[in-house]
């Protein structure tokens, strides 16, 4: 008796009243993402018919010219993708940084707005400027232009670069503004030209800055479903392939597309661990708040500086435009009568299919929700505690970036198809993956506050007496409420964007915007395709400007 009294205090003093928190969200990251990805590795690795480990599924991906094109194109494209951004987005963020020119604020800040717009908004807008029945390409037609076809590389890779520069743009942003300008300035007074000085010590410095962001631009491309779809024509990647043999594999043998989804995940891993190690290797401190002062320009310059950078980023903002005039234009079938105003398209979405906003509204609301509270306590446990659990934590919440939607989508049904859960053809399964896809970007907005925030002043309110979860509370949260609020809505908004991973888990009566988007495009009824992109941009434009203006929430931040 004596012993069991002496022993109990110690054993409660050895064990975190936080440990048992920590376990059960890594218990949630094990249930939907690390038991899905072992159900995806296994089955790709296994004969379905006699049980046993076959490699017959790789054989075939190696041997079959159809799927080793598919991942040389993938290449290609997340290569394309990241050399365009680069040639946009940072070039933009220089002359943003190092020049005072009229305008600039704006210049600085509508960028921000295409990563906002879901990539099936993009697609459409081009595709109703670009493609076979275009404005644009009619009206060049007429005076003897002809444009490539808009359907395949020139129509991915065009799209594709125009909605992810905002990437490279916003991280050579940051890294400009950071620099010590006294190093430049060493450099000009040893007599270097100002081209010298940029290649031999401003771009040395940004570099690190600008591979993380163009790893991030080639596995966007990677992950990327719905511009290959829409605007791919007959060039198949990793994203769409693994989706058209998930539906040809229905039912049936699931070899194929398990493989395709490893190879994928393996592709997206390999390039996030090679940008780590690179990274690690050549990364420049220096004082802070030293960046060099912008100049002003006046006359000429001024005006060519303002002139080409707002019809630069007036031009990468067309796609928003295009779609709202396309919601009101009258429409005969897929023939858009463009000078004509109805409001027939928005009463059709609104009153006589609004079963989509209905249920986009209820699964990001349910994501934003869950993933929020999830991404509050994981970030605290992330940065404040030290234990074998929250290491363990720590890369398992950071995985599912290396994971595309469709191929969440397509382990989620593997492994939640039977068995003793049974999620499949259901809304939980789908507000799952949303789940599941955001929260890495909800935990990083949310750590950021964490960093910033004393340990000295949780600990105070412990020695007061106050317990560490109640402290937790009345302390720690109330300083993280920014970070909350804008991880709340950067997760509500992108949920509401959500395809990849829809596509695949959708069933009948429970479409959302993007899939209705998608099917109306797909069957070339642009019109109504754009009555409800008008609707999925006004829900989440909204509370980000709203977030913005009056709660004054930093939702771009890098962190």
């Amino acid at each position: 008796m004596v012993m069991a009294t002496l022993t109990a205090p110690v054993w409660r003093r050895t064990l975190s009243p936080w440990f048992f928190p920590a376990l059960l969200c890594l218990a949630i990251m094990v249930v939907l993402v690390l038991w899905p990805l072992t159900t995806l590795f296994y089955q790709s690795a296994v004969d379905p018919q006699t049980g046993r480990a076959s490699l017959a599924g790789f054989r075939t991906f190696f041997q079959d010219p159809t799927y080793t094109q598919a991942f040389i194109n993938t290449v290609r494209l997340g290569l394309t993708s990241v050399i365009g951004t680069l040639l946009l987005g940072a070039p933009l963020a220089y002359v943003v940084a190092r020049y005072e020119f009229p305008g600039k604020s704006v210049v600085a800040l509508l960028p921000l707005a295409t990563i906002v717009l879901p990539d099936i908004i993009t697609s459409q807008a081009w595709l109703m400027l670009l493609g076979n029945n275009g404005v644009v390409r009619l009206a060049l037609e007429d005076f003897g232009i002809y444009l490539p076809s808009f359907y395949g590389w020139f129509g991915m890779s065009w799209v594709l670069i125009l909605n992810d520069y905002t990437y490279v743009y916003i991280g050579m942003l940051a890294a400009l503004k950071a620099i010590d300008g006294s190093i430049e300035e060493a450099a000009v007074n040893l007599g270097a030209s100002n081209l010298r000085r940029a290649l031999t010590v401003t771009l040395p410095v940004v570099a690190p800055a600008l591979l993380i962001n163009a790893m991030i631009v080639f596995t966007l491309a990677v992950d990327n479903f719905s511009i290959p779809m829409i605007v791919g024509g007959r060039v198949d990647v990793l994203s769409s392939l693994t989706y058209t043999t998930f539906l040809s594999e229905m039912g049936g043998n699931p070899t194929m597309q398990s493989v395709l989804a490893v190879v994928s995940v393996l592709l997206v891993g390999f390039v996030l661990f090679v940008q780590k190690r690179l990274v690690e290797r050549k990364t420049y401190h220096m004082q802070q708040g030293r960046a060099p002062r912008p100049l002003k320009t006046r006359g000429l310059p001024a005006i060519f500086l303002t002139g080409t950078a707002v019809l630069f980023v007036a031009f990468s903002l067309v796609p928003a435009t295009i779609v709202v005039l396309g919601a009101f234009t009258k429409a005969s079938g897929p023939v858009m009568q463009y000078g004509t105003f109805t409001l027939e398209n928005m009463e059709r979405a609104l009153r006589y299919a609004p079963q989509p906003i209905f249920n986009s509204l209820k699964l990001a609301s349910v994501a934003a929700v869950a993933g929020t509270c999830f991404a509050i306590v994981a970030s605290y446990l992330i940065v404040k505690k030290r234990m074998w659990v929250v290491s363990v934590l720590d890369y398992v919440v950071m995985l599912p970036l290396a994971i595309s939607g469709t191929v969440l989508g397509i382990a989620l049904i593997h492994t939640y198809n039977s068995g003793f859960i049974v999620l499949t053809g259901t809304w939980v399964i789908m507000a799952a993956a949303y789940f599941v896809r955001k929260v890495p970007f909800s935990i990083r907005s949310a750590s950021a506050s964490l960093y910033s925030i004393p340990d000295s002043i949780e600990e105070a309110s412990i020695n007061l007496g106050v317990s560490p979860v109640a402290s937790f509370f009345k302390v720690v949260l109330p300083l993280m409420k920014p970070a909350i609020l804008a991880a709340a809505i950067l997760m509500w908004v992108t949920s509401l964007a959500e395809i990849s991973a829809t596509i695949v888990l959708y069933y009948g009566g429970m479409e959302t915007m993007p899939i209705q988007m998608f099917r109306q495009i797909d069957a070339g009824y642009l019109a109504i395709a754009s009555a409800y992109g008008v609707i999925l941009m006004t829900v989440i434009l909204v509370p980000v400007y709203l977030a913005v203006r009056f709660l004054k929430l930093d939702l771009f931040s890098s962190g």
